[in-house]
């Protein structure tokens, strides 16, 4: 504890040690320095001088870069909840989630016992050219062992990723195999994809499941729209749900696609940010379709906008639960040291003129995440009653009365089900239980799942495994048994998540959510309203 406030509090001390001894340092300082050539520049800040100070006169040698990391991170984390200090070692990962691809091997992986296992072999990528397969137990990276208890994500990302062109050898531990196998590896381009899964559900209706805004976004989607319209689609369902946002370029373009031409789609303004507003150029191929949009209280940034822009102009119908009310622009600053600064740069408004960003304090990131954890108390997740909106008033293009001051209200409040909650489903799905059995049947009856190359045909098979039952002994072994009448509450929802599971490890996300959604209270009530 001590070691991680040591920097920041150096810098601290010696500027108030300064302002102690005043004229003092002052009288001497001219002759010190010329005897050490510190001769501090005209317009150098306290901030450079303590540092300077300090890296002169200090009795033990410090790293000033250190101490420099250390404060600028104080810096950020005193100012709203959204600007954030990146270091370098650090930025590429971050700017990987809104390029659109990255350089590694190409696979999804998870750790089970302490082993990486691969669970998914992206489509095309190096690893499936290779001979990858899905199942495989990475055991071994550059002859070098590759398993234990200090195995983590990050670990196993950093070893895996790479510069395009270079090499690595992995060795797996292949089910059905006695030996393991070697594989060397050429990293290639990644892709990053934001639309994980696009269907048709109900009657030829389009649903398009979207996780974040990036670089490509846009592209994805237009793409998920056209192809869903050739299947058949004649109205969509965009689903929010769970995105974080990312780049608001993106959810712009999206937004034109559905939008009249004048429809105002976001606006956005700061102290040194020029007033913008953008608005539909009239051009969007979808402009008449009717459209639903999913959101809850995971829902931000460029999500809101997309929401935002869809509800103030009556365009479509927005279902689930309150967005989680991130109404601030960022805009990142590249260091020197290839480090770099996320700074809150304005604040955006939806066409109604709403800042549907939450209160914060400065400095206070605690309290801010927190909320949501205070709606699930208040009760707000399961019955509108709770939700106390804010008092101004906006109105939509058609009149309808909206509200700010902390996320978008959506005009169909679903809540959350919690009817099969119960001490046996909150420990098994805390414990992870329910994931690790999937991966563990798939890995054991991989043969058989094979021969069912749709959603369907698989669901249709695991309906007839007994699947629930398996998992009962399974859990049971691990010491978590269901009391008297638990399992008839929860083995319902427990299963359906248990052959998604097994599905998606099979088909990836385009098996997945068809066949999770199904069943999803909040899709149902939008087919109904499309329908």
């Amino acid at each position: 504890m001590f070691k991680k406030y040591l920097m920041p509090c150096l810098v601290i001390l010696a500027s108030l040690i300064g302002l102690l001894i005043g004229l003092s340092i002052n009288k001497n300082s001219s002759s010190n320095n010329s005897q050490l050539g510190l001769f501090p520049l005209q317009n150098s800040s306290t901030l450079d001088e303590t540092l300077m100070y300090i890296d002169a006169y200090y009795v033990d040698t410090i790293n000033t870069d250190s101490i420099t990391e250390q404060a600028i991170k104080q810096l950020t984390t005193s100012l709203d909840p959204h600007s954030e200090y990146i270091p370098a070692k650090d930025l590429q990962d971050f700017n990987s989630d809104f390029e659109g691809s990255f350089s590694g091997i190409g696979v999804q992986f998870s750790i089970q016992s302490d082993t990486v296992c691969v669970v998914g072999v992206v489509t095309g990528g190096p690893s499936e050219a290779a001979g990858v397969m899905n199942g495989d137990k990475i055991i071994m990276v550059d002859d070098s062992v590759f398993v234990g208890k200090n195995i983590n994500n990050e670990k196993v990302m950093h070893t895996l990723r790479g510069e395009k062109g270079t090499k690595v050898k992995i060795t797996v531990k292949r089910e059905g195999t006695t030996e393991p196998l070697d594989y060397t590896i050429t990293r290639g381009d990644i892709p990053v994809h934001s639309v994980l899964a696009k269907f048709i559900i109900g009657d030829n209706i389009g649903f398009i499941k979207v996780d974040k805004f990036s670089s490509t976004t846009y592209d994805e989607v237009f793409s998920a729209l056209t192809e869903l319209k050739a299947k058949g689609a004649t109205s969509y369902i965009l689903d929010l749900r769970s995105n974080p946002g990312g780049l608001m370029d993106q959810a712009i373009k999206i937004c034109n696609e559905f939008l009249e031409r004048g429809d105002v789609i976001v606006s956005a303004k700061g102290r040194q940010y020029p007033i913008s507003m953008s608005a539909a150029n009239g051009l969007g191929r979808f402009q008449n379709v009717p459209l639903a949009v999913l959101i809850d209280e995971f829902s931000a940034s460029a999500s809101e906008i997309c929401a935002g822009a869809m509800q103030d102009n009556d365009r479509a119908t927005i279902i689930g639960r309150r967005s989680f009310g991130k109404g601030l622009v960022q805009q990142v600053f590249n260091l020197k040291d290839n480090s770099a600064v996320k700074l809150t740069v304005a604040r955006y408004y939806t066409p109604s003129g709403r800042c549907i960003q939450k209160p914060y304090k400065l400095g206070d990131q605690l309290d801010y995440y927190s909320e949501l954890y205070e709606r699930y108390e208040k009760g707000e997740i399961y019955n509108k009653d709770s939700i106390k909106e804010d008092s101004a008033v906006y109105k939509t293009k058609k009149g309808r009365i909206v509200h700010g001051g902390g996320g978008i209200m959506p005009d169909i409040f679903i809540g959350s089900d919690t009817s099969y909650f119960n001490t046996y489903y909150k420990t098994v799905i805390n414990k992870n239980y329910t994931y690790q059995f999937a991966f563990h049947y798939t890995d054991k009856h991989r043969a058989e799942l094979s021969a069912y190359t749709t959603w369907q045909k698989l669901d249709a098979y695991l309906s007839q495994q007994n699947i629930i039952n398996q998992f009962v002994e399974y859990a049971k072994a691990k010491g978590v048994t269901p009391k008297s009448n638990e399992l008839a509450q929860c083995g319902k929802e427990i299963e359906r998540l248990l052959r998604a599971y097994i599905i998606r490890n099979m088909l990836n996300d385009e098996g997945f959510y068809p066949m999770y959604m199904k069943d999803d209270a909040v899709t149902k009530k939008a087919i109904e309203i499309l329908n």
